[in-house]
């Protein structure tokens, strides 16, 4: 049936009969005023009618160009007219940057490159200027500027957005993962770590990205479950034939100077980020060490290899580009970690150690194939394997706290090893097509799969009794164990647009008016399965605690030690999602334009499980939604320079399968975190005022005022009753954020040639929350609360340098500061004394983190780059006010800190 299809799309793809084309986008600058943008001079090709002028900025675009060479005319009142020959290929953008003067510019004057449209500057900025709805995008000409490395750090150059360092997830409008979507080419991606909804853009390098682009109102086209806006990854085609290889090395300040790292026992299966397993989990129990290794070698590396070429196949152009890397590199923290249950401390640990070892291997294809003059598919495959082993380790220096624990109080001691590995595959096949002069017909469709697992996870929790006495500990039984878990996801998505332009053409061509009449699908899939086997070892001892494998052995099962295999936990899970949309892009003159649309989207959610902690351990849910969701998209153009926009739309935050599925899942620290089969999606309303003031080219001064009101919020919550459980609730009827963005781009100096050589960018986003709470989630006198997850205050800034000279220098200094946000909300143990006995919401605190990026062009082949990463290294911290109970003082307690270290690393680039 597969092969069918795809015979099929081919077949229709060859019937098609539409032209492809290219553009031209440049800057026109005064010679005889300092080179000061020139504004409305004449851009002509040469023996036609068709041309424009530059705007204030001296920019001008010519769409819509075939493929072919042309002859440009440049000219303006009292200057000599320019006539440059171009040749416009297509699919791509060729810029053309033309000084004027009283005399013809010379040819090392005019600057002619050809790249993709979505990578060039200039293209992108106009791009923004022109789009009727609030987007902004970065592309690889900039990010190779700057020297940003990832996806990740390109959207921190976007207004409004920031990331943690704690969490490493990306906050829009202070508004995390559970409000965002990511896309790669404008469909679906899956997270390479399930406990998120978006992956981790680190995973994308700039060997990878065209450009990065963040829409933060909706437009219909898009999936409805996006509420603070959506990453969009143009991934790179090829556009000239090179190879390139850069090799990185560095080193983690936290780890430089550790007597010995650990690594779980687990990595002896582990070869460049893959496990295999020995033995069935069961085997491990005796056949398999419990204690960690000794890890020498420390130091980061990566490699990264990227190329790309062009050749016929069977009289077809076709187009290649690879792109690869593969990097590993180690973390150590160390901190304190506490809780409180009732304003009673349940768990102390002063000495909180991790290590952490990252294993990244990334691998990119993109094939473009012209079947005609009129038609092209675009095929992208993407693979990704992650890895992640780590070593939790508390309570090692002897003065570790648990409550109510056996044999005592006081020593006690928990280690958690565990290896995770996560494969993601995305594969996505695009198609456009102009039916017709004013007809134009793209589609693209995808597969993605995700293979996550923890093979072999051990836990150990003991007491220190004495110097030569370790002993194993039981506040119930099993508490040493080893697990796994297994999640596989397979999802297929699909879209079409068929966009229709009409109405009287003005001067430049343009159609005042493009209907798009498309639909949407996305089915995704998900079994989870989970083993537990635990030892209950009452009174058994060991000297010390490097030495639990002593224990474990065939005969001790004969002496006492008992082990249970409880029954696996499991549950499967759908989500299917189908959507047909209309919305109209409009002119009504050259100041006013808007997009209006409409969307019906059904969502239906279906999650069967069997697990252990619920009561009958089977049950079964299904969630299904039919909503419209309107957009509205203003424009209104004051002049050249200043802009005013409108944007109010309907959204929706669907829950995630893992915010469901009441299985529950213990952190390393061990707070339990369980799913919520009564969750039920968020309805979000967005309005958005946005002002822009372009000076000059490149520059821009924007201030953004929106407003959200989100039905049924979502939040992590912590239940009453003694396990401290957290679980996912609709803990109010209403949310409210009102917020002020601000953001510039500015120039500081320039050289002669009008290139700058200092600018600096700032935004600043302030936001005010506010959400009521049910009854259940009420203690004190606190009725209202800030919104789970979110920053009220987002500062980023970066300083870059460029010498714009033929061996470049480049220097980018980067702070980002995001304000205190809520970890987890708070709740009552008992509701007729919650004014004394309760668990208050855990906040985790604000902290400025700074990045430092220096490249150098050694020769016109060989770069040399240094990446300084979390320099000021700060404290994260959680905290929680907590109630003396005899004197009725609140006091602020830190129940979770730490520091992750600095980065430091240095790399070579060479490109044949």
């Amino acid at each position: 049936m597969k092969n069918i299809t795809l015979l099929l799309i081919l077949f229709v793809v060859s019937l098609s009969n539409a032209q492809t084309t290219g553009s031209v986008v440049g800057k026109l600058t005064d010679k005889e005023y300092n080179n000061e943008p020139l504004a409305f001079a004449n851009v002509l090709i040469k023996g036609t009618t068709k041309g424009t002028t530059s705007d204030f900025d001296g920019l001008y675009s010519l769409d819509n160009l075939e493929a072919g060479d042309y002859i440009l005319q440049f000219s303006f009142v009292g200057y000599e007219t320019q006539e440059i020959s171009v040749t416009i290929v297509a699919g791509k953008v060729t810029e053309v940057n033309v000084p004027m003067g009283a005399s013809a510019a010379s040819l090392d004057e005019v600057v002619i490159t050809t790249t993709t449209k979505r990578e060039s500057e200039t293209a992108l900025l106009l791009e923004q200027k022109k789009a009727v709805i609030i987007k902004e995008s970065i592309g690889a000409e900039r990010l190779s500027k700057i020297g940003v490395s990832d996806a990740s750090g390109a959207t921190t150059k976007i207004s409004g957005v920031t990331k943690s360092e704690g969490s490493g997830d990306i906050y829009i409008r202070g508004l995390g993962d559970r409000y965002l979507s990511t896309t790669m080419n404008g469909l679906p991606i899956p997270s390479d770590d399930v406990n998120n909804k978006n992956i981790n853009l680190n995973l994308f390098s700039t060997s990878m990205i065209e450009n990065v682009g963040i829409s933060k109102t909706y437009a219909t086209s898009s999936y409805a479950d996006q509420s603070s806006g959506n990453v969009d990854i143009t991934s790179k085609s090829y556009s000239k034939k090179e190879l390139s290889v850069t090799l990185s090395s560095g080193y983690n300040t936290n780890v430089i100077g550790l007597n010995g790292f650990k690594s779980s026992i687990m990595s002896d299966d582990v070869t460049l980020g893959f496990h295999k397993k020995q033995y069935a989990l069961v085997d491990l129990i005796t056949r398999q060490s419990w204690d960690p290794v000794n890890t020498k070698n420390i130091g980061n590396y990566g490699i990264q290899l990227s190329g790309g070429t062009k050749f016929d196949v069977f009289g077809k152009q076709l187009k290649l580009l690879v792109a690869g890397n593969h990097s590993k590199s180690y973390t150590y923290q160390q901190g304190i970690f506490r809780t409180f249950r009732s304003n009673i401390l349940d768990n102390e640990f002063t000495d909180v150690e991790q290590y952490n070892t990252t294993t990244n291997s990334t691998g990119y294809i993109n094939l473009n194939l012209k079947l005609n003059d009129n038609n092209k598919l675009k095929l992208s495959s993407l693979s990704v394997n992650t890895s992640n082993d780590v070593v939790y380790e508390q309570g090692r220096n002897g003065e570790g706290y648990v409550f109510d624990q056996d044999p005592q109080e006081e020593g006690a001691f928990v280690r958690d090893q565990n290896f995770k590995q996560t494969i993601v595959l995305v594969n996505q096949l695009e198609g456009s097509h102009n039916l017709s002069e004013k007809n134009e017909l793209t589609w693209a469709t995808g597969y993605n799969y995700v293979f996550a697992q923890e093979p072999n996870r051990i836990r150990n929790e003991a007491n220190i009794l004495d110097e030569n006495t370790v002993q194993y500990a039981h506040v119930g039984d099993f508490q040493q164990r080893k697990s796994s878990q297994k999640i596989e996801d397979t999802e297929y998505n699909a879209y079409i647009n068929d966009a229709f332009e009409f109405g009287k053409l003005d001067e430049d061509e343009n159609s005042p008016y493009k209907l798009n009449i498309g639909a949407n699908f996305r089915q995704k899939d998900r079994v989870f399965s989970s083993l537990f086997i635990g030892v209950r070892a009452r009174g058994f001892q060991v000297p010390n605690i490097d030495s639990f494998s002593e224990t474990f052995t065939p005969d001790n099962f004969q002496n006492g030690l008992v082990l249970r295999e409880r029954d696996p936990d499991r549950y499967d899970a759908d989500l299917n999602v189908i959507a047909g949309y209309a919305n109209l892009d409009f002119g009504i003159n050259k100041k006013f334009s808007g997009n209006v649309g409409i969307r019906f989207e059904r969502d239906e959610i279906n999650v069967l499980w069997d697990v252990a902690n619920y009561v009958g351990r089977v049950g079964s849910i299904k969630k299904e939604y039919n909503n419209l969701y309107p957009s509205v998209n203003l424009k209104y153009e004051l002049n050249e320079k200043n802009a005013l926009r409108l944007a109010s739309s309907l959204t929706q935050t669907l829950p995630e399968f893992k915010e469901i599925a009441p299985f529950e899942y213990v952190s390393p620290t061990g707070r339990v975190t369980r799913g919520n089969p009564d969750l039920e999606k968020s309805d979000v309303l967005n309005i958005d005022l946005k002002y822009e003031f372009f000076p000059s080219n490149g520059q821009l001064i924007s201030a953004t005022g929106f407003y959200k009101n989100i039905k049924n919020p979502i939040n992590l919550a912590q239940t009453r009753g003694s396990a401290g459980i957290f679980e996912y609730n609709n803990t109010g009827d209403k949310a409210q954020v009102y917020g002020l963005e601000l953001e510039t781009r500015l120039d500081l100096i320039k050289n002669e040639e009008d290139k700058s050589l200092l600018d600096f960018n700032a935004n600043l986003t302030k936001m005010w929350f506010n959400q009521d709470l049910f009854r259940e989630y009420q203690y004190k006198d606190v009725t209202e609360t800030d919104l789970q997850g979110a920053s009220d205050l987002i500062l980023n800034g970066s300083l870059s340098y460029n010498s714009n000279t033929e061996r470049e220098f480049s220097a980018t200094l980067t702070g980002n500061y995001a304000s205190d946000k809520i970890f987890a909300l708070g709740s009552p143990e008992d509701f007729d004394n919650s004014d004394v006995l309760y668990n208050d919401q855990i906040i985790e605190k604000g902290f400025v983190t700074m990045d430092l990026v220096v490249s150098k062009e050694i020769t016109k082949k060989l770069q040399l780059k240094f990446v300084g990463r979390n320099l000021l290294n700060p404290k994260i911290e959680q905290i929680q006010a907590v109630r003396n109970i005899s004197s009725g003082v609140e006091t602020i307690e830190t129940v979770s800190s730490y520091k992750k270290g600095s980065l430091l690393s240095l790399s070579l680039k060479y490109t044949f």
